[in-house]
């Protein structure tokens, strides 16, 4: 199979085929856990689109199922990750950081030792932007091996207009060289930067004089995010902030409720935030007014794993309370350098206690949600991008059961290879 060449493909012998067809928005409820799972399957794919999706013997029916180069799955097809939150650009893993942390020192205690976002942002603002973009071209290439088609990329290590656009531009020069489809967010309200210590209210005016008028013009990002956390921002600031940034054409997330409960998730519902992301500390009343409010909540379960945290979201309240949930990596130098989405749906089911199907529901159609891109990728049915993986199982629980495994040996973007492994035979 060619990389990337342009054919009418059929993806054939396909052991279980997930296709999550259903309603068109985010599953939540009993809703997340309904697969749509197809035995002896196939898939056809015409000019990057899904034609037909289900049992082999009518998909071979089709009129071009004759014309289409076949592809033996010997496996198990679902939709292509979607990786709904990640900071994937950055200048340096925080090795310190982690090393401290192996010492007992807490998050503040490495934070006050100059570790933490800030020792991120200074890597970040002397490094040439050349390299930031084959850095991340290297990254998008262990997404895609482990299954991911789309990601999230967030900024928040520049902290200044220079930084933070170089950023963005690093993720647009990327994006037009991989496979792996990118979607930026402007995060510049992540930290307050030394320059503004001790003032967040005159950090975020420059932030909104300064930077997002730029990202407009240049349309560098699609979202804003703001991390509303004791000692960085309030819930008031991280309001007026996201109203803002909508204004000027940028739909809100948010960092909520992640080290303690602040009042974040309420800002996501009433600032029409897309998704709220963490959540660690949601209490009843925030799952109730995410549910009314009809925002995603997109847990990160490696960075509580990686942090050695005893405290993880509680999966089971935001989905008993008909709260759709998104899983992400959170991909990050300081508490997060994980970049395989199979590692989440493991740490997901042993540690939040959501069975395979929620976790797959999750960590797919979900998670295209969270992006605002769920009208195009997420499940496979007729119509849709043909975004897919193929992993190397007779079982889908297989892919939350092996934690620390890549089962993965073939990634489709939009119809053509994005990732194959060396020994998939087409």
């Amino acid at each position: 199979m060619t990389r990337g060449k342009s054919m009418i493909l059929l993806l054939a012998n396909i052991k279980q085929l997930l296709t999550f067809r259903g309603p068109s928005g985010p599953r939540a409820g009993r809703a997340q856990g309904e697969i749509g799972l197809v035995k002896n399957a196939a898939v056809l794919m015409k000019n990057g689109r899904v034609t037909a999706a289900g049992k082999e013997r009518e998909v071979l029916r089709h009129p071009l199922a004759k014309k289409a180069r076949v592809v033996e799955a010997n496996g198990i097809v679902l939709p292509a990750f979607v990786d709904s939150h990640t900071h994937a650009v950055f200048a340096e893993p925080r090795l310190r950081d982690f090393s401290l942390r192996t010492q007992g020192v807490s998050y503040a205690g490495i934070r006050a030792r100059g570790g933490g976002i800030i020792s991120s942002v200074k890597a970040v603002r002397r490094q040439a932007p050349a390299n930031m973009v084959s850095q991340l071209l290297e990254r998008a290439e262990r997404f895609l091996e482990c299954g991911t088609a789309t990601i999230e990329v967030k900024t928040g290590y520049g902290l200044d207009k220079k930084s933070e656009l170089k950023m963005l531009e690093a993720v647009r020069a990327a994006a037009s060289r991989t496979r792996l489809e990118m979607v930026p967010t402007l995060l510049a309200a992540h930290a307050v930067p030394p320059e503004f210590k001790g003032d967040s209210g005159k950090y975020l005016r420059y932030v909104l004089d300064e930077i997002v008028p730029a990202v407009v013009a240049g349309d560098l990002a699609q979202f804003a995010d703001i991390f509303c956390e004791r000692g960085y921002f309030t819930p008031e600031e991280s309001r007026s902030y996201l109203n803002a940034c909508l204004r000027r054409g940028l739909v809100p997330k948010i960092h909520a409720e992640q080290l303690s409960n602040y009042g974040g998730a309420w800002v996501g519902v009433k600032t029409g935030a897309v998704s709220a992301d963490h959540l660690d500390y949601a209490l009843p009343r925030d799952i109730r007014d995410l549910r009314r409010g009809g925002v995603v909540a997109t847990l990160l379960p490696v960075s509580n794993f990686f942090l050695g945290l005893s405290r993880y979201p509680d999966a089971r309240a935001f989905i008993a309370g008909c709260v759709p949930v998104a899983l992400a990596t959170d991909f990050n130098p300081g508490t997060a350098p994980c970049w395989n989405m199979q590692m989440v749906l493991s740490a997901a089911c042993t540690h939040m206690k959501m069975t395979p199907e929620e976790a797959l529901c999750a960590a797919t159609i979900n998670g295209a949600h969270a992006l605002g891109a769920g009208d195009w990728t997420g499940t496979i049915e007729p119509g849709k991008q043909a975004d897919l993986a193929v992993f190397d199982a007779s079982d889908y629980r297989e892919l939350c059961y092996y934690f620390g495994a890549n089962l993965n040996k073939l990634t489709i973007k939009k119809g053509k290879t994005a990732y194959r492994k060396r020994d998939l035979i087409a």
